[in-house]
């Protein structure tokens, strides 16, 4: 696909859960150290489902993205799901949330794209060339994420960075005379990494029927040490090949939109000389919200007003698998 790829975010919306957990409130119930979470993690806070589900939320992100675009659920004609966490594994968490939309009989087409955390990111790439093929004309893309129902606390090191979240956005084609487009994307795995973020039950391999199961396959698991290790490795590289002279500084991107990994991984934006000033932060108040992180930080820079029209941005973050990815736009 040749760039720039005429592309326009033209509605975005979010979902927060009801229930505000705080940092403090986790040290207290586990037995961890006064102040400890917010000193490593950088969350001082986070929300957690109380009776939603990943489909409702899904369906709140997305009315709030369809008006803010000017638009009727009934002009889009593609919902693409890009979570990490669905409400169950078959059918599709897409059609969910179609019908949580009240468009279960339209016949609009659906999908999901799931690479964990960089979901949103594969999906806006998938989105940019099926609406540059003429195939689609308005996308929905919505992230929706569960993690509170699957954490570990025998392991804070990653139980306490996760929370719960919804965000989306509406896509279309540029009209003429406008400058939103894509620039580049790049994407790259390292399946050899694919251990150190993992929730081993659910599937065929580790099947819930199986009388030797036990409940911790199902917790979520990570090595972020190990993970931090893989993603300084190729990082780097990765940015090269996203676009030449970007791992020594930005240029004329205006504002980096990154997956919000952890405290440690937005801190290390500054070893390839970005001033910390230009990285969206959003983890102290949600936490590491799987594939609704990135799409969050890219509501909140925009309607804080850090990202305008016309603005070039970087879109980046890692995920498990080991997966890279980058996307270069202008909004």
């Amino acid at each position: 696909m040749s760039y720039p790829q005429p592309l326009k975010i033209v509605g975005v919306g979010h979902y927060l859960p009801k229930r505000v957990v705080t940092s403090a409130e986790i040290e207290r119930e586990y037995g961890y150290e006064e102040g400890w979470i917010e000193r490593k993690q950088g969350v001082t806070e986070r929300r957690w489902v109380v009776d939603e589900t990943a489909s409702f939320m899904a369906a709140e992100a997305a009315k709030e993205a369809v008006a803010d675009a000017g638009m009727e659920l009934g002009d889009l004609d593609l919902i693409m799901n890009a979570s990490g966490t669905p409400d169950q594994l078959i059918p599709d968490g897409a059609c969910l949330i179609q019908r949580e939309l009240g468009l279960g009989s339209s016949g609009n087409a659906c999908m999901s794209v799931h690479t964990t955390c960089l979901s949103f990111l594969n999906g806006l790439h998938l989105s940019s060339n099926l609406i540059a093929s003429g195939d689609y004309e308005r996308v929905l893309l919505v992230s929706s994420d569960i993690t509170s129902r699957n954490l570990n606390f025998a392991h804070p090191e990653s139980s306490t960075l996760f929370g719960d979240l919804a965000a989306a956005a509406v896509l279309t084609r540029t009209p003429e005379g406008e400058e939103s487009c894509v620039h580049a994307a790049s994407f790259a795995t390292y399946g050899d990494g694919a251990e150190y973020t993992q929730i081993p039950g659910g599937g065929t391999r580790m099947n819930p029927i199986l009388p030797e199961r036990k409940k911790e396959d199902y917790y979520f698991f990570m090595d972020g040490p190990a993970v931090l290790k893989w993603a300084l490795k190729y990082a780097a590289e990765f940015m090269e090949s996203l676009r030449p002279g970007l791992s020594q500084g930005l240029g004329d991107i205006k504002l980096v939109v990154p997956h919000q990994a952890s405290k440690v991984a937005l801190d290390a934006h500054s070893a390839f000389g970005i001033p910390q000033e230009q990285v969206v932060r959003t983890i102290d108040k949600v936490g590491n919200c799987v594939a609704a992180s990135l799409p969050y930080a890219l509501y909140t820079a925009i309607k804080t007003g850090r990202l305008v029209r016309g603005d070039k941005v970087l879109l980046a973050g890692t995920g498990a698998g080991l997966n890279f990815g980058g996307m270069i736009l202008t909004y």
